[in-house]
């Protein structure tokens, strides 16, 4: 892999983190209402908040994996 090739990777995979720092944040804010609304203090913003850490991981691994690929494939 070359020194470009790997820079580019890199940066894809902090994009995909960003991304994913997003959704949690999103994911919190809804999931925070809603469960509070269903749950009382501290059920809701707990379960609202591990909800949000799982969409978190699962949107940066998904969005990396897409990025990387995208730069890493051949240009013709």
């Amino acid at each position: 892999m070359e020194r470009s090739s790997r820079a580019d990777s890199v940066s894809a995979w902090a994009i995909g983190i960003g991304v994913g720092l997003i959704a949690l944040q999103l994911t919190w804010l809804l999931g925070n209402r809603l469960a509070s609304l269903r749950w009382g203090p501290p059920v809701g913003p707990t379960i609202a908040f591990a909800f949000a850490i799982a969409t978190g991981i699962v949107v940066s691994v998904v969005s990396g994996r897409r990025l990387v690929r995208s730069v890493n494939r051949p240009q013709s």
